[in-house]
């Protein structure tokens, strides 16, 4: 992405479809969440598909299973290169690698003749897909001023909760019309006339930013969050040993990018600056989506096993059956983008933290003959309160950084959203099978896996409990962009409508220089 600058970051010129008029959404975001909508659409279309798999492929589940594997791997491997990647490269440059690579691993997924070319086409679509949500959010800080972006981030969440809502019921109605192979080429006409209209239309913003990239940093953060995912996955297939083994890794591994990265920061070419850590604003926004992601991606993995494993119901059935919260979660984001502008975040963020707590409660109380009016209620009131809750903290978390580490902060809530999903659903699973097991022989096996996710949404709930606590330690208004840009000779954005100060004279540096004494030293 483009270095931001400050006239990027309040005003542009009208003509290039970077900046709407007030109250208007710029071109260059609508073209980006109708891709981003494509891409996550994709993400979840697969989740019925896995027995078709099976029986055209002749492999086993869990082989079958790294379909959905595989292309969490590598979004948890590619996301932390793309804060590097963004500044590096034009706007149209990010989006048609982006788009250009989904589309190439759409078409051989749908043409793959044997079950390793389909997980090559995976591997490839997850490698656009990793691009896409960091370059729409990075762009998003950069073109719509301070009091358009809760309203603007609505319509973002919009697109990006009613995607995943629309994908397991769109795969059962897919799968109950033909082959597997139905599903990506459903998506494919569709991403190539995304990505020709996004081509003709795109503004660029900014100018690339000239840096070489650390080659070792790269490797070792693949490795790193690549093996903690995968770690955090393997608990869920019940192989505690490895699992713990991989995970260790794992950890070593992030450890060791986190050092370099800090060691690198001192040159001022790191592949992920963590200065965007030492904004406490940020920080505690980080903490409250990955947990609160956690909780959403336990829930996710949980109603659909009990519906299914202990309920009888069909995917199909399943999927409609959550389909009204994702949809209530996304049509309410406009809603809740329009309430944040005008009234900040307190009267959105608190209650949902709340909701939040309240519906995982209700969850762990689910029993064999629990109405499923009332689990749809719960559903309902967990996604809404995800949405009062994921706009505001989206815009006042990355709103709180200077523009020159949007792209960066970006990269990090995409990688510890990885990393939350894997160890929220690492959880649920682990905890539904240890209870059961616990109970089976009293209980039997159907009460035994139910009293296994009544502990399992529990011990979320507990977890919970942390998202209220940060909740009421957020600002409730977007902070002033830091005076002072430690990475960058661009001077500080202005708020929208002020003017823009000159950067500092030579004779000034004496102040800058203790501007940045005042940084903690492991984050210079």
């Amino acid at each position: 992405m483009p270095v931001p600058t400050p006239a990027d970051h309040t005003a542009a010129d009208p003509t290039s479809g970077a900046v709407a008029a007030p109250g208007g959404t710029p071109t260059v975001i609508k073209l980006l969440v109708v891709a981003t909508f494509v891409v996550i659409l994709n993400e979840t279309i697969m989740l019925n598909a896995i027995p078709r798999l099976m029986a055209s492929f002749q492999v086993t589940e869990q082989a079958a299973q790294w379909v959905s594997t595989a292309f969490m791997l590598t979004m948890a491997a590619v996301i932390p290169v793309t804060g590097w990647f963004l500044r590096r490269v034009t706007t149209r440059a990010a989006y048609a690698t982006a788009m250009g690579v989904f589309v190439a691993g759409t078409a051989i997924s749908a043409a793959a003749p044997v079950f390793e070319v389909l997980l090559v086409g995976r591997v490839v679509q997850a490698a656009g897909t990793a691009v896409m949500m960091p370059l729409l959010m990075t762009t998003l800080m950069t073109v719509v001023p301070v009091q358009d972006r809760g309203r603007v981030m609505g319509n973002v969440t919009m697109a990006m909760s009613v995607a995943p809502a629309l994908g397991p019921t769109v795969s059962g109605v897919v799968l109950q019309l033909g082959s597997w192979r139905l599903l990506f080429l459903l998506v494919l006409p569709i991403a190539v006339a995304v990505t020709w209209s996004g081509l003709r239309h795109l503004p660029d913003i900014g100018e690339p930013e000239v840096s070489s990239i650390d080659w070792p940093s790269v490797v070792v953060a693949a490795l790193g969050f690549g093996s903690l995912v995968y770690g955090l996955t393997q608990f869920a297939e019940g192989g505690v040993g490895p699992a713990v083994t991989i995970t260790t890794v794992g950890v070593l591994l992030v450890a060791g990018f986190v050092l370099r990265q800090l060691r690198l920061q001192r040159t001022g070419s790191p592949l992920l600056d963590l200065r965007a850590l030492s904004h406490a604003t940020f920080a505690r926004a980080l903490v409250l989506l990955s947990v609160a992601f956690m909780a959403m991606m336990g829930s996710l993995i949980l109603l659909p096993l009990y519906l299914q494993g202990v309920r009888g119901l069909s995917p199909l059935e399943t999927g409609l059956l959550v389909m009204p919260g994702g949809l209530a979660m996304g049509l309410l984001g406009p809603t809740v983008g329009r309430t944040f502008d005008r009234f900040g975040s307190r009267v959105l963020v608190l209650p949902g933290s709340v909701g939040i707590v309240a519906a995982l409660v209700g969850f762990a109380q689910v029993s064999l003959t629990t109405p499923v009016v009332a689990l749809l209620a719960l559903h309902v009131l967990l996604t809404v309160s995800l949405a009062a809750t994921f706009t505001p903290v989206f815009t006042l978390g990355l709103g709180a950084l200077p523009p020159h580490l949007y792209s960066h902060g970006s990269s990090i809530l995409g990688t510890l959203q990885q990393v939350a999903a894997a160890f929220g659903t690492a959880l649920a699973v682990t905890v539904v099978t240890v209870r059961s097991e616990q109970v089976v022989e009293t209980l039997g096996s159907a009460a035994a896996q139910v009293a296994g996710m009544r502990a399992a949404f529990a011990i979320s709930a507990v977890l919970s409990l942390v998202v209220v606590v940060t909740a009421w330690r957020l600002p409730s208004r977007p902070e002033a962009a830091p005076s002072v840009d430690l990475a960058a000779p661009t001077a500080p954005a202005a708020p929208a409508g002020a003017p823009v100060a000159p950067v500092a004279p030579a004779e000034d540096t004496a102040e800058v220089a203790d501007a940045v004494d005042e940084v903690p030293a492991p984050l210079r």
